[in-house]
């Protein structure tokens, strides 16, 4: 599937050097033509002649080593690049990248190419979450650069915690699908709502709930991923916005649907994941209330129904809504899909470990007008939302023209692990039939 495509493997100095030859393996077996660029530190945790073996090509290590007179090896490799990964990715490394320093084979390729970027960054997990590398992933986030999440587990330096590279196939995996022709909202425009919003009461007061918007900046970089354009219209969150998403801070429910409402006609899809509040206060106190009692008592009123709203004048555009539940998940996700309209309707019980608000993983049951669609094991929210897209896009290119289910499952709806295994688990449950 990769014939034809040039992969510049970057090894940045790490134990984990070592599964990058297995990452460089599989992509030589799957038909790349792999380049490999090692730093002097990663030369110290496994050999050149390593690398070269599996892929048959020089290892370039010295900007200096100029083995063809005819090109300057650091350019011809920065111009060849389809794409350029980094693995492992080093905390030095990444910090180069978003500075823009260039004193190393690497880096200095790095600041040359055009390519598209993939870093899998491995280090000790205090060095993760440090805030210097924090800043420094968002900032290449936001010049479009891709990153492999690292997991979870024991590190070579005795600690647990997230830091230790992502498995080869992980990575390869990604890479594939970063090549593969699959984009099927190419050309559509996609609204994703995500997050809480926020109620004051007074300048340091206010109402809110638990979204931690994980769920709708997945929906948003799936959904860019498979091509649309998409608008992330968001809560307050420190979330890093997805890699070419045009992302809309706002802070009330009012807010959200104003900014909402000016781009809807435009749109093919919504997808409706942020928690909004139902009720704000009716009166905004524009100074600090003092304590004047043992109780306090504030009067609030209705926000207006962003869903229901969009619902109501929906033309063209497929409206997939979330609902979370702490019981009777089944009868009031149907409720609300029919009250407010809904194509699709996509709902979680948040009482469930793995499933409640700020967690990476989610368990989800998504409903259409016949009732239960699909129940999803638990899975990141990433591949939550990687279905969740695909369904709606192929829902609605059914709608404008008949599809075999030969096609459905072309667009590779269904392929979940485990999915259809969990719906067939719950076949016998009246509250699981459809209606």
């Amino acid at each position: 599937m990769l014939t034809g495509k040039t992969v510049v493997v970057g090894v940045c100095g790490g134990i984990a050097a070592y599964k990058a030859a297995a990452l460089c393996s599989k992509l030589s077996q799957a038909g790349a033509d792999v380049r490999v660029i090692m730093t002097r530190s990663a030369a110290q945790f496994i050999t050149p002649l390593t690398f070269q073996s599996l892929t048959r090509k020089p290892v370039a290590i010295d900007t200096f080593d100029e083995k063809d007179a005819a090109v300057i090896s650091h350019i011809d490799l920065a111009d060849r690049a389809d794409l350029v990964v980094v693995a492992p990715a080093t905390a030095n490394m990444i910090g180069k990248m978003a500075h823009g320093l260039a004193d190393d084979m690497l880096s200095t390729t790095l600041l040359a190419t055009t390519a598209p970027v993939m870093v899998a960054p491995a280090m000790n997990v205090h060095m993760y979450t440090h805030p210097a590398v924090i800043d420094n992933m968002n900032k290449l986030r936001e010049r479009g650069v891709r990153f492999v999440e690292p997991g979870t587990g024991q590190l070579a330096c005795g600690y647990v915690g997230q830091g230790r590279l992502a498995e080869p196939e992980e990575i390869f995996d990604r890479i594939a699908a970063f090549f593969k022709a699959d984009a099927p909202l190419q050309g559509k425009r996609v609204i994703v709502t995500a997050g809480g919003t926020v109620e004051r009461i007074d300048p340091v007061r206010y109402i809110t709930n638990d979204s931690s918007g994980k769920m709708g900046y997945a929906l948003a970089e799936a959904a860019q991923a498979l091509g649309a354009s998409v608008t992330l219209i968001s809560g307050p969150t420190a979330l890093p916005v997805p890699a070419g998403v045009e992302r809309i801070t706002v802070i009330s429910a009012e807010d959200m649907l104003q900014e909402v409402m000016a781009r809807y006609d435009t749109m093919d899809f919504v997808f409706k994941a942020a928690a909004v509040a139902d009720y704000r206060p009716a009166q905004q106190r524009p100074q600090k209330m003092k304590k004047t009692g043992e109780t306090l008592t504030i009067d609030l009123v209705k926000n207006p129904d962003i869903l229901q709203t969009l619902g109501k004048i929906k033309k063209h555009q497929f409206l997939v809504g979330f609902a979370a539940e702490t019981e009777k998940v089944d009868e009031y996700a149907l409720d609300k899909l029919i009250r407010k309209n809904c194509d699709l309707l996509v709902a979680n019980n948040v009482s469930l470990e793995g499933a409640g608000f700020g967690t990476d993983t989610n368990i989800v049951r998504v409903f259409d007008r016949d009732g239960l669609v699909e129940a999803l094991p638990v899975m990141s929210k990433r591949e939550v939302a990687e279905y969740i897209v695909r369904l709606a896009a192929s829902r609605k290119q059914a709608a404008a023209i008949p599809a075999s289910t030969e096609n459905v499952e072309a667009a590779g709806v269904g392929q979940v692990p485990g999915a259809k295994e969990h719906q067939e688990e719950h076949q016998g449950d009246a509250s699981c039939t459809q209606r």
